[in-house]
């Protein structure tokens, strides 16, 4: 498949996905504003930790700001993809909601809870029955106004979530990573952009050298949350099979099954996240897995961050992954935005419900 036609994109691509890809920087703008317009309840701040409710694309915004804040909160910041909430949530926990849709069944079940216990409550939606829940619960609630699948719409449950721990006080201010990282996506969305040419187009080129093989994506510290995203994009968008490690614990059990079955490696690729501002001892590790890799016959393929920041660098990896995931829908000839096996058990669900 060519994938610099423009009939290709025209023929697969029929719900836009390449264009929300593109617009990951305006929502990332759009999103810190929207944040810093708000105003939070002056206790907010006041709080033991904050427990993030979502699912699927609505979570995965809360894991990276997890992993980019982790050093510098002062509290807990625990990410919570199922029914109920932890046992520890009480009035001094933020619980904060975020749904796309407004309608997620696991995470109305946790909001309701936190309304139950007393917990301070957020809301991150489009609409729905969470933001409604969250104003007759007397908590905060922030709509954003973007029409796509969760996964197309990261910039604003990362830049909202990100911007609220700022503005409540459990965050210094990231303003300047924010407006670097923007740019940086800006610059980088036309490179991998369906008018760039295979040749010029790092996006293209990785998603050729993935088809047809499982995809295994490795990364350390926040670069382990963005290979949680590469292994969704991959799920969501290509329809493929994919999963995710990370450093340093693969280094204490996945190597050690590199062996069997024998003829996986003909079957498998893995994709490194790494940026050379990690210390010295955790590159040495990923040398060293490079080189069992080797010894497997498992094709490995280098992915450096870029950017000054840790945001702007964490970003830069997703944005390839998700310009990758897409072009892989396209080798594979599916559109990258309809999940119907999602769909399915969407409806399977609906039927079963009391």
């Amino acid at each position: 498949m060519n994938l610099d036609d423009p009939t290709v994109h025209e023929s697969l691509d029929r719900d836009g996905m390449f264009a929300h890809l593109q617009a990951l920087p305006g929502q990332l703008r759009d999103a810190w504003a929207l944040s810093q317009q708000t105003a939070f309840p002056p206790d907010y701040g006041e709080v033991d930790a904050v427990v993030v409710a979502g699912m699927g694309g609505s979570a995965i915004g809360a894991d990276l700001v997890r992993s980019l804040v982790v050093d510098r909160l002062g509290v807990p910041l625990v990410v919570w993809r199922n029914y109920g909430l932890p046992g520890f949530v009480g009035p001094r926990t933020l619980v904060v909601a975020s749904s796309h849709s407004g309608t997620t069944e696991e995470t109305l079940s946790a909001l309701k809870e936190a309304l139950t216990r007393g917990a301070k409550v957020l809301g991150i939606s489009t609409g729905g029955d969470i933001l409604d829940l969250v104003r007759m619960g007397g908590g905060c609630a922030i709509r954003y106004g973007y029409r796509s699948q969760p996964r197309a719409a990261l910039g604003y449950p990362f830049g909202l979530l990100l911007g609220a721990l700022v503005q409540i006080g459990l965050v210094a201010d990231l303003s300047a990573a924010v407006a670097e990282a923007a740019d940086l996506l800006d610059q980088l969305a036309g490179e991998y952009a369906p008018a760039t040419g295979e040749t010029h187009n790092p996006a293209k080129e990785l998603a050729r050298a993935l088809h047809g093989r499982i995809v295994v994506a490795y990364g350390a510290g926040p670069f382990a949350e963005a290979a949680r995203r590469w292994k969704g994009q991959v799920n969501e968008n290509a329809k493929g099979w994919a999963f995710w490690e990370e450093l340093p614990e693969l280094n204490h059990n996945a190597v050690a099954g590199y062996a069997f079955p024998a003829e996986i490696g003909q079957h498998l690729a893995v994709v490194l996240l790494r940026a050379s501002s990690e210390p010295a001892r955790l590159q040495a590790r990923q040398r060293a897995t490079a080189a069992l890799l080797a010894q497997w016959g498992v094709p490995l393929h280098l992915v450096d961050a870029r950017g000054a920041s840790t945001l702007a660098q964490l970003l830069s990896v997703v944005l390839l992954s998700d310009y990758t995931s897409a072009y892989l829908a396209l080798l594979n000839q599916v559109d990258p935005t309809p999940i119907p096996a999602i769909d399915f058990l969407k409806a399977e669900l609906a039927r079963s419900r009391p």
